[in-house]
């Protein structure tokens, strides 16, 4: 036999067994019950993403929650401004009583909260609140509260502005935004897109550390396939179920009635993202000690670096939002390609660095 016919029958087997490694990788993830258990949560989260997101949005901003009111009583000496913002509320109800009538209807039950309105010596109003513990109807009462003494602060700044040394600057108009078209896009969008990738890189984790343990990994290489082709079978069968299920998860939301634009952009973004997740994920493995000291410092990492990419003007999940909607900038499409670029160079790093350490070496 020829030598040029030698090496072809030679990459014959080792994409054919290469393959195979594929195959047996997705396979072996029926067996993972919290990684299913995970892709069934996304799953339902996309297929019922016009019915979840009203009752998400209740935890994620309180105030879009409509037709809901409750009532505060106010006391103190200066309670007639806070009265007057509160009334003009359609979600709060509030009645200036005494300071002991307030108390016993707050213990009895019949208002929610209670507001001590007073001035202090330099003039300030001071409010102390009382309100019950925990329950969603204090999450709710807390948030119409924080927007109602805004308002309070704002009108007192105002009738003050003549005290100040300059003349405060007005600030824009502000728009009304639906708190669901910013769940939708700020929240949801990300979460969705953001976790296949992040499961994969764990999917990558746990599989090649499991493979080090029972030395499966070093068995693998006595036949056809180097520990190259078994380490690029691992990545490809871990990286590319992001993308797909980004994909589905975008169909399931265009399906539900949300407008998704830039659905190649952001599958591609995925993509590029699973890759460099990924690739990160067999690379801690291969060098840790165990599973669990691998999935630490994967876990580590990863937040980190989603800590470092927050303080970028714009962020990952700021990037998804911009595609999603239909605007994105200039930076967002560098970006875009930045992660792309960023995944295949690590996919071709950890290959070249993998064929140069060789089973040996593990």
């Amino acid at each position: 036999m020829s030598r040029d016919r030698r090496e072809g029958a030679d990459g014959s087997a080792s994409a054919r067994a290469r393959w195979a490694l594929v195959r047996r990788e997705l396979a072996s993830l029926r067996s993972e019950k919290t990684i299913l258990l995970a892709i069934s949560i996304q799953l339902f989260i996309a297929g019922f993403s016009s019915f979840l997101v009203v009752g998400l949005v209740a935890m994620y901003d309180p105030a879009g929650v409509e037709e809901y009111e409750l009532e505060v009583a106010v006391t103190g000496e200066d309670r007639d401004a806070l009265v007057a913002v509160a009334e003009d509320r359609p979600e709060l109800s509030a009645r200036s009583v005494d300071r002991g009538t307030a108390t016993e209807a707050f213990e009895a039950g019949g208002v929610a909260a209670v507001l001590d309105a007073n001035r202090d010596g330099d003039g300030r109003l001071v409010v102390r609140v009382t309100a019950p513990e925990g329950g969603l109807e204090t999450t709710l009462l807390i948030v119409q509260l924080r927007e109602t003494l805004e308002t309070v602060e704002h009108t007192e700044r105002v009738e003050r502005a003549d005290r100040l040394e300059n003349p405060p600057l007005d600030p824009p108009d502000g728009g009304q935004a639906s708190p669901y078209v910013e769940f939708t896009y700020t929240v949801l969008l990300p979460l969705l897109l953001f976790l296949p990738a992040f499961v994969s890189g764990s999917i990558a984790v746990d599989s090649t550390s499991e493979e080090r343990r029972r030395g499966t990994l070093e068995l693998l290489c006595v036949g056809p396939p180097s520990l190259g082709d078994v380490v690029e079978a691992k990545l490809l069968a871990a990286a590319v179920l992001a993308p797909l299920q980004a994909a589905l998860w975008l169909s399931l939301l265009v399906a539900n009635g949300i407008a998704v634009a830039n659905v190649t952009a952001l599958v591609l973004l995925v993509a590029g993202l699973a890759a460099l997740v990924v690739s990160a994920g067999v690379s801690v493995a291969l060098f840790a000690s165990d599973r669990r000291e691998a999935q630490l410092l994967y876990s580590g990492g990863l937040v980190a670096a989603l800590v470092v990419a927050a303080l970028f003007p714009q962020h990952p999940a700021n990037v998804i939002a911009r595609l999603a909607v239909g605007a994105p900038t200039a930076t967002t499409w560098l970006l875009v390609s930045a992660i792309c670029v960023a995944g295949i160079g690590a996919v071709l790093a950890l290959r070249a660095g993998v064929r140069r350490l060789g089973p040996e070496g593990l």
